[in-house]
Formats: structure tokens, C-alpha cells, sequence
């Protein structure tokens, strides 16, 4: 048996599935190049029958990162199959990865089906896949809660029709460690053709064991490690990449598997991850939250100032967090800026470095001393990896406790290259600002959440705000940080509202396509 494990990341499609976490076609290329710098094995990009939106990602990813294998899901169905092939047909390493519930709940309650129907729809579409491409994995949906019998015979039939890689899901997050890997023991015993695919696990996080149940897994004979960055996902989410990857560097000695992970991109990835979704980790979360190497009690930083060892298992370096050795503040140039992001894990290119240093000089001739929290807010509220329709030109706000909050917001239409003001009232400050930009975009949004938090300290603490917005149905974020909360909040709506201007023109634009075609 091999000892070289296969890292198989989903973070951009059930990653994707978190909420608050969905990315647009920039966004998920932008984390897509990380993932293949970061070394996974596998890429998960997408749903492709599930929007125009999934379908352009998958197969935009598949013609951009050329080294890994890049995977889209899909249903035991022709139709999901065939579109899973479309998205794929220029990857240089494809892969269709088709599921199926396999759990008696799942059968009655949601398929509604027979063992037997559900055996026959698996061997059909694994068939089917094999017609496009030769590297076919099968997943059987809720596998924790199936009966044995049965998944020992589903898992044998698709591997008999050329199933690459079979995967063992606990989908809800149910099993325990000594359970699941009892589960993947019997299937390598009782399975005739095992020896013909590789066994793969993908756990969620329900009962906080996603990361226990995956490396159990492994000492049983899983060999394909299915995750995602920040351990996002459905739910709680999925076992962490972050978390396996360093358990499997630091306890090498009971744990002797290889993998192709580049460590040093961890806090890299994760970071980049948050920039995207705007989804901090928390602060003690393991391997990458802020405080996963501060150490506070007296009796830990003695130790720490004899030796690391002592206290911290793994180095930061060891996962891209390098020591702080550049200062930043108004008299600072591009390079030492460029040099500081690179410090941080953000390697910038000349039109994003360029708008950077823009706000960089910005918030320097506000503050005495720029900090590594003010630089993130700079990346979250700078660098937008969408056409800004709008961008805010002028702003101002007025409120009081007797008094009505009134705004006046100036914004500049870049299509048309026009400047546009209207005046609101409303229920406060942010409010009244919100209405005018609606008057102003035609765009009428309902805000379903906002947050925000103070990234820096002091009396000029940057404020990030980060807001989730409803427009027709649809739910989008956005975000922008600035030392005046009523600007960021301004800006981080405007985010939002950039974005779906820009998904409204991309399903104009493939309808239009799709008639085209059509005639």
C-alpha cells in the first residue's frame, strides 16, 4: 500500500457552500492559484449543473491550474454528467466525481428509492463518466450511516464499472474515530476488488471530529484525504487542510505519510481564503488563528525565551508566518510595502501593489504607524477582484438623537463616466446612506446582516464592516474597512451592490450566448 496520501481540496464547492462564503468566477480563480501554489493534489471546483456561475468557474479553473486534477460533482444523472464533461473537456488532469445516498434515512426520505435502484443508478452513471474520462470517482452520500452489507456491494459494483476512487463520506458529521475506521477496515476486508481504487474520506465537523475521523481514516487504509481551507463547509463545516497536513508533519513519527503540501503556503491559503469571503477565522484556531503562536502566560513566555520547543510544536515559519522585520509608515515606499505583503503571505501584482499603495498613503497620513491588521484591511477594502460599476466619490452623513439622519452620497458611474448625487433620510446614518445609494444605483437591497469590528488599536482604529445583502432573491457580501465606520459601511455595501450588478450583466451575457447558440 502506498504511504503517499492524495490531498483532495473542496474548499471552492462544498467550501463555497458555507454562508457568507460564495465566491464569484475572479475570486474562485484567485483561490484556485493558491491551491495549486499550496500543492493539493486535487481541486474541487465546482457543481457544474448547479448555475451558469459553477459551470464558467470549473471550467475557467480547469484551462488556469494545469498541474493539479481538477474535479467537478455531480448526481448518479446523465444530465449532471454530461455537464460535469463540459466543464472539464480542457482540464489537463479531469476528473467527474458522481455521488449517491447511500443510508436507508437517505433512500426513504429523500430518494425515495430501493437499494436496488440506487445500486443500478451508481454502476450507470460510473459507466457513463468512463465514456469522457478514466479518472472517475464515486461517493456514497451519508456512507457513516449506511448499512455495512450494502455499502460493501454499491462500493464493489462501481469499482467493477472503473471507479478510480471510492469515497466514504460522513456527510453529517456522525461517526467517531474508532468507528470510522472499523468502517474503512471492513471495506478493505470484505470488498473483493478494493485493491483497485483508492479508499477516500471526507468528514464534516458536526461534532468537532472532522480532523480525528479523517486521520483515523488513514491508519486504516484511506489514502485520498478529502477537505478545505479554514475547515469551511456545510454546517461546522469540513475537516481542516490546514490542521491534517501540520497533525501529519508534527506526528510523523506515528503518522509516516507523505504528501505534496507545500507548508509554507498554509497561512498563505488560509489568509487568502478570509480576504475572499470576508469569514475571519477565530483567534484560536489551530495551526492558523492569530493567537495559535502567542503565548501570554507568565510561565509559557519563560519558557518560550529558553526555547521554543517548549511551548510551540511547530514553528510559525513552518507555515508561512515569518517574524516582523519592516516597519511601515507615511515616508514608506512601494517596495517596502510589496516587501511587508510578501512578509504576510501576499505576493501582489503591479495594478493590485499600485492600488494598495494608494490607500496605504491614504491611512498612513492618518495614522502615526501602519500595523499588519491595517494592511489586511487595506487588502480586504482595496483590492476588488470585480468591475466596479460604482465607486463612492463623496459622502456625507449626518444623525443625532433629536434629529433626523439625513445623507447626501456622490458616486461615480464608470460606463457612463458620470458623477450622480442624491439625498435620504433613514433610520440612522448607515441607513440613510444605504437608501441613496439604492437611489442612486436603482439597485434596492435588503440588508440581512452587518458587522463590524475594530482591526487596529487606538483612538485611529481602522473599522472593518462586513455586510451580507439580498437583492431579487439573492444573497451577496460585501466589505471595506477605513477609519471612519460610516465610510467603510458606505463602501462595504457598495461592494455588495458591485456585485450584483456584475452577476446580474454575466447571466444577461450567457443567456444572450446560450440564444445565440440556440438560433
Amino acid at each position: 500500500m502506498s504511504d503517499r496520501l492524495i490531498i483532495f481540496d473542496t474548499t471552492l464547492r462544498d467550501g463555497e457552500q458555507s454562508p457568507g462564503c460564495s465566491m464569484n468566477l475572479e475570486e474562485k480563480l484567485r483561490m484556485a492559484r493558491q491551491l495549486d501554489a499550496l500543492g493539493v493534489d486535487v481541486i474541487e471546483a465546482g457543481f457544474a449543473i448547479a448555475s451558469d456561475d459553477d459551470f464558467a468557474a470549473i471550467r475557467e479553473v480547469a484551462k488556469t491550474c494545469r498541474r493539479p486534477i481538477i474535479a467537478s460533482l455531480c448526481r448518479t444523472v446523465k444530465e449532471d454528467i454530461e455537464r460535469a464533461w463540459g466543464a472539464l473537456a480542457d482540464a489537463a488532469r479531469p476528473r467527474i466525481h458522481t455521488f449517491v445516498a447511500t443510508s436507508d434515512i437517505h433512500l426513504q426520505y429523500k430518494l425515495q428509492k430501493t437499494r436496488e435502484e440506487v445500486l443500478e443508478m451508481s454502476r450507470e452513471a460510473v459507466r457513463l463518466a468512463k465514456r469522457f474520462t478514466d479518472d472517475v470517482e464515486f461517493s456514497a452520500e451519508d456512507a457513516t450511516r449506511s448499512d455495512m452489507d450494502y455499502l460493501c456491494e454499491i462500493i464493489e459494483a462501481v469499482i467493477d464499472e472503473g471507479a478510480t476512487v471510492v469515497n466514504i463520506p460522513d456527510t453529517v458529521g456522525y461517526t467517531i474515530p474508532s468507528e470510522y475506521h472499523h468502517i474503512i477496515s471492513t471495506l478493505k476486508q470484505r470488498v473483493r476488488n478494493i485493491d483497485k481504487a483508492v479508499i477516500s474520506v471526507h468528514c464534516h465537523n458536526d461534532l468537532g471530529l472532522g480532523v480525528a475521523n479523517s486521520l483515523a481514516a488513514i491508519s486504516a487504509g484511506a489514502r485520498q484525504i478529502e477537505c478545505t481551507i479554514n475547515g469551511i463547509g456545510e454546517r461546522a463545516g469540513n475537516a481542516s487542510l490546514e490542521e491534517i497536513v501540520m497533525a501529519l508533519r508534527v506526528r510523523k513519527d506515528l503518522m509516516p505519510y507523505e504528501n505534496g503540501i507545500v507548508t509554507e503556503e498554509l497561512y498563505r491559503s488560509s489568509q487568502t481564503l478570509s480576504n475572499i469571503t470576508g469569514v475571519q477565522v477565530q483567534p484560536n484556531k489551530a495551526v492558523v488563528g492569530k493567537n495559535a503562536f502567542a503565548h501570554e502566560a507568565g510561565i509559557h513566555q519563560h519558557g518560550m525565551l529558553k526555547n521554543r520547543i517548549t511551548y510551540e510544536i511547530m514553528t510559525p515559519e513552518s507555515i508561512g508566518v515569518k517574524t516582523n522585520s519592516i516597519v511601515l509608515g507615511k515616508h514608506s515606499g512601494r517596495h517596502a510595502l510589496k516587501a511587508k505583503y510578501e512578509e504576510m503571505g501576499h505576493d501582489l501584482s503591479r495594478p493590485e501593489l499600485d492600488k494598495a499603495y494608494k490607500l496605504f498613503t491614504k491611512l498612513a497620513d492618518q495614522k502615526k504607524e501602519i500595523f499588519a491588521e491595517d494592511l489586511m484591511a487595506i487588502l480586504q477594502d482595496g483590492i476588488a477582484s470585480i468591475p466596479e460599476r460604482y465607486k463612492l466619490r463623496n459622502l456625507q452623513a449626518t444623525a443625532g438623537t433629536s434629529t433626523l439622519s439625513t445623507s447626501l452620497v456622490t458616486l461615480h458611474d464608470t460606463t457612463g463616466d458620470a458623477e450622480k448625487t442624491d439625498t435620504s433620510s433613514g433610520d440612522g446614518p448607515v441607513n440613510a446612506v444605504y437608501q441613496a445609494i439604492d437611489k442612486i444605483t436603482g439597485m434596492r437591497g435588503t440588508l440581512m446582516d452587518y458587522t463590524v469590528r475594530s482591526l487596529t488599536k487606538g483612538d485611529d482604529a481602522v473599522g472593518e464592516v462586513f455586510v451580507h445583502v439580498e437583492f431579487d432573491d439573492t444573497a451577496y457580501t460585501g466589505k471595506a474597512a477605513s477609519t471612519d465606520v460610516i465610510d467603510a459601511s458606505a463602501r462595504a455595501y457598495l461592494n455588495a451592490v458591485n456585485k450584483a450588478i456584475y452577476s446580474k450583466d454575466r447571466r444577461k451575457a450567457v443567456g444572450s450566448e446560450q440564444l445565440a447558440v440556440g438560433s
